[in-house]
């Protein structure tokens, strides 16, 4: 017996794909950034809208006045966790190009910008 997969495969771009992405073509990605403002207070980088997750409620209903389900969409986190969470979710409301950051903003500072704090 076979088991069937009902979640689309999550893509996933790595950090240093992301710093190549961000010089080149930032103006063509929708960029999240799903942590609490405490961590984006800490680091961050330049060009996310920041979606905490724990204000889900507050934003998600709006989520097509803030984003274009058709647009490549790059989601953030401080490891890749939570990103992977709303990528899967933004899977579900129709988004087609939705691509989690693998590693996070940790991954970002340790490989890419070590001027980024990590925490």
């Amino acid at each position: 017996m076979t088991q069937s997969n009902p979640r689309p495969s999550l893509a996933q771009i790595s950090v240093q794909e992301l710093a190549d992405r961000l010089a080149n073509a930032a103006s063509d990605l929708q960029l999240i950034d799903v942590r609490e403002p405490h961590e984006v207070e800490i680091a961050a980088i330049a060009g996310f809208t920041i979606l905490p997750l724990s204000e889900f409620s507050r934003w998600s209903g709006e989520i097509y006045t803030h984003l274009d389900p058709d647009k490549e969409t790059l989601v953030l986190c401080h490891h890749g966790i939570r990103s992977a969470q709303m990528c899967q979710w933004l899977q579900t409301q129709g988004f087609t190009q939705v691509k989690n950051i693998s590693g996070g903003i940790d991954a970002y500072s340790q490989l890419v910008d070590s001027t980024v704090p990590r925490y």
